[in-house]
């Protein structure tokens, strides 16, 4: 049997999703349009979605 490589997940703070500029704080991720503010989005590859309710935006090809 051959061995099962690990894979190591990938984890995201709340603090990456904020920029500080200036006097300002900034969020560096979408938010989602049906939850509101306060639940970012994943960005992926091709998409970004919600792991609240599920909602996908595709990013369109160019």
């Amino acid at each position: 049997m051959a061995a099962k490589k690990e894979v190591k997940s990938k984890t995201c703070s709340k603090k990456d999703a904020y920029k500080v500029d200036g006097n300002k704080i900034v969020r560096t991720k979408p938010v989602c349009p049906k939850c509101g503010p306060g639940v970012f989005m994943a960005t992926h590859k091709d998409r970004v979605s919600c792991g609240n309710c599920g909602y996908t935006e595709f990013n369109k090809k160019e």
